[in-house]
């Protein structure tokens, strides 16, 4: 079984950005220590633990999400093509 590589994408995605935009509302909500430095803000430029840096973290997440996802959609088609292969010439 072939994935869609776009759809996956673009759900891993959606999935990603949600995922900090939450985790973000969550540490806000918390009271988390807004002046310590986060794992995040190291690679999503503007992302922090505040109502707007939750829409930075939101963004990056989507596009990093999106990428990812389709380097893992492509990684697993073309793995599964080659393994796929390799059985069905085993079985014969």
């Amino acid at each position: 079984m072939k994935l869609n590589i776009g759809a996956f994408a673009l759900a891993f995605g959606i999935w990603w950005g949600v995922g900090i935009f939450i985790a973000t509302w969550w540490l806000i909500f918390a009271g988390v220590e807004t002046t310590a430095p986060l794992f995040l803000e190291h690679f999503y430029i503007g992302y922090s633990a505040t109502p707007l840096g939750s829409l930075f973290g939101l963004v990056w997440g989507f596009v990093c999400g999106t990428i990812c996802g389709g380097i893992l959609a492509w990684l697993y088609n073309t793995l599964a093509e080659r393994i796929g292969a390799e059985t069905w010439a085993h079985t014969k």
